[in-house]
């Protein structure tokens, strides 16, 4: 018995594509406003507290909503190709020169701390931020994934991966802030902090030398964590 063959048309790659747009672009809003949380309650509570590691995540928390603006850009331009390759080049230099100036920050201030012997008060507040964002972003940066894979965007890809590093960093926030809080270690904090440089710094590079992607616009999901 013969079987019906189902042939995909260019009007169903379209509305795919459109579908995938339309998702992407809720997964931006949403992450939008998750980060621009964690950054204010990051920042605030790390200065409260006169942690590196907090405060080095809530920089961080910054660079992933410029990182989201960039995403929502490179979304909205998916209908032009020529766009789209110009939004795919400025994304990542963008994401990759914000992930190195991180790293810059974080080293220097955390070297201060641990010359100058100055020790962090125990913050609840940053414990909890570290929590909720370990259980978030990891949901979203798969989401993201999925939309990049879809959309053989590399840009999005680099978007995805900087979520998948919040998760990372989120996990050695949280056993820093643990140990001060805890058994009153306060080197653990800048030291934290320190772990988190080669981390960042590496995604920086990968993104600046678009390591993602085998050519402009196509991604092979290197970034992927």
């Amino acid at each position: 018995m013969l079987q019906d063959v189902v042939i995909a048309t260019p009007a169903d790659s379209d509305r795919t594509r459109a579908r995938l747009v339309r998702r992407g672009l809720e997964l931006s809003v949403i992450a939008l406003v998750v980060v621009s949380g964690e950054a204010a309650v990051s920042l605030s509570a790390g200065v409260a507290a006169g942690s590196v590691a907090l405060l080095g995540y809530g920089v961080d928390s910054v660079i992933e909503f410029i990182s989201g603006l960039a995403a929502l850009w490179r979304l909205a331009a998916d209908k032009d190709a020529a766009k789209r390759v110009r939004a795919e080049r400025l994304t990542r230099r963008v994401i990759g020169v914000c992930f190195l100036g991180l790293v810059l920050y974080v080293l220097i201030d955390a070297f201060a701390t641990i010359v100058r012997r100055v020790p962090p008060h125990p913050s609840v507040l940053g414990i909890a931020v570290a929590i909720l964002s370990l259980i978030a972003m990891p949901i979203l940066a798969r989401a993201k994934r999925r939309i990049a894979v879809g959309l053989s965007s590399s840009a999005l890809t680099s978007d995805a991966a900087q979520s998948s590093l919040c998760a990372y960093l989120s996990a050695i926030l949280l056993g820093g802030l643990a140990l001060n809080a805890l058994v009153g270690w306060w080197w653990a904090d800048p030291v934290s902090a320190l772990l988190m440089t080669p981390i960042i710094g590496q995604e920086g590079i990968r993104t600046l030398r678009g390591q993602a992607t085998g050519s402009d616009g196509c991604c092979a999901v290197a970034g992927s964590q």
